[in-house]
């Protein structure tokens, strides 16, 4: 096989959401899974809606993702070579001038749909002489450019996803690749560049399916063996179809929410896949299951709560390094061992700033006679060891109490909390002398 090449090719007219980030890292892990290059493309033909603001919010998206594109190009510095290319189908005959107005062609497709037929665009513009084009351009009129689909045979291909794919050309209309104003259509530009760039694998969704088979003529035509195409079922949400808000939902939002870059691709990469979805400490995993054989055709439904959920297993596998740079400087890799298992997001982590430097509210306790025990035996413990067992088993030994009994009243009093870390670990952090301080306080 030839270097595996793929492309993620957002228009920057707006931010990346949910689906162009599950596109963007299907490419990149099938790219990393063969040793290949995962490009990125701006299609930034519009130029009245792109701007240079969106570009570069999609590179910033991408890294914080950690889908770093080994090369990146955009369309509006790649116009010349349309240009030739464009003329070469000109002279094969596999582009034509068309002249109707989007209401004439409107109307076509109503007296179609009046007669229960599929709205096919009719070819009436093959029918021009030189003579009647002429006449249509003398009245002011441009036309807008068609390719000339092959109706003689089938268009079939091998789907990576959706296995073995048939469209009867003779069915479809002759897709419009130009405008009137010479600006371009999505369909042939990416053909193009998609030949140019080398790209073996285009990674994208079901709503493309019928676009594939127009284009697989276009790379004939242009002298060029198709890439394999992937189009994966689209996401919905958990109510059965994706909803405006998840739709629209990208990096800023997940990232304000404190969600890992690494949760978010684990949860993308095998929802709709016959892959459990799993925590992840890095994309390794992602990387070496990621195989379009395991894909399903059903929609993957994308959840909140289950990314949720995931994030916070997410965090739990990671260590301090991967983390330190958005922690407070006082959480130290000791002190995130033992806050880790606790928390949802780093963020999280500040909360436990008055517990563990702090002063904390004493508990209102009816036994401060327990708390003067707790102070008598905490006194004469070794720190240096396991101070908080060393504490209970004497505890439970001089009081009688156990479980909840014991415990709940010293974390309380410790922490000022009902729930958090494990207070084996804790304990040396909050340290000797806070730790009689909080005792001390309990019990008067």
């Amino acid at each position: 096989m030839s270097t595996v090449v793929t492309r993620f090719a957002p228009s920057p007219t707006g931010r990346l959401h949910v689906g162009n980030i599950r596109a963007a890292l299907h490419n990149w892990l099938w790219a990393k899974r063969h040793g290949g290059r995962f490009l990125l493309r701006l299609d930034d033909t519009d130029q009245a809606r792109s701007t240079e603001a969106y570009a570069d919010a999609i590179r910033t998206d991408l890294a914080w993702l950690g889908l770093t594109p080994d090369d990146m190009v955009r369309q509006s510095d790649r116009f010349a070579l349309y240009e030739r290319r464009f003329d070469e189908l000109r002279a094969s005959g596999r582009l034509y001038p068309a002249y109707e107005t989007a209401q004439e062609l409107d109307l076509k497709r109503k007296v179609l749909a009046g007669r229960g037929l599929p709205p096919i665009y009719d070819r009436a513009a093959l029918a021009l002489t030189a003579e009647d084009r002429a006449a249509l351009e003398a009245e002011g009129r441009r036309p807008h450019w068609r390719f000339r689909l092959d109706h003689h045979s089938p268009i079939a291909w091998e789907d990576l996803v959706r296995g073995p794919q048939r469209i009867d050309p003779a069915l479809q209309s002759d897709p419009v690749v130009r405008r009137e104003d010479g600006s371009w259509l999505y369909m042939l530009p990416s053909v193009i560049d998609d030949i140019d760039m080398g790209v073996t694998h285009v990674v994208r969704g079901e709503d493309h399916v019928t676009n594939a088979g127009l284009q697989i003529q276009m790379f004939e035509a242009l002298g060029a063996a198709p890439p394999a195409f992937a189009h994966e079922a689209l996401l919905v949400g958990s109510e059965g179809k994706l909803s405006k808000r998840l739709g629209s939902l990208g990096v800023d939002a997940f990232r304000a929410d404190g969600i890992e870059p690494l949760a978010l691709c684990a949860l993308l990469a095998r929802i709709g896949t016959s892959d459990p979805v799993e925590p992840v400490a890095s994309m390794a995993p992602l990387v070496e299951t990621i195989d379009f054989a395991r894909f399903g055709r059903a929609p993957a439904r994308f959840d909140l709560d289950e990314l949720t959920a995931l994030n916070a297993r997410t965090l739990h596998l990671l260590d301090h390094a991967a983390v330190a740079a958005r922690l407070p400087a006082w959480v130290d890799e000791a002190v995130w061992r033992a806050l880790r298992p606790n928390l949802s997001t780093v963020a999280e982590a500040a909360a436990w700033e008055p517990v563990l430097r702090g002063t904390i509210a004493p508990p209102g306790h009816p036994d401060p006679a327990f708390f003067a025990t707790a102070v008598e035996v905490a006194e004469t413990l070794d720190w240096s060891a396991d101070p908080w067992h060393a504490l209970t088993a004497a505890l439970k030994e001089q009081t009688g109490r156990k479980g909840r009994e014991l415990f709940l009243p010293l974390r309380l009093a410790l922490t000022g909390r009902e729930h958090g870390p494990d207070m084996a670990a804790l304990l040396p952090l909050i340290g000797r002398a806070r730790a009689l301080e909080r005792l001390r306080a309990a019990a008067a």
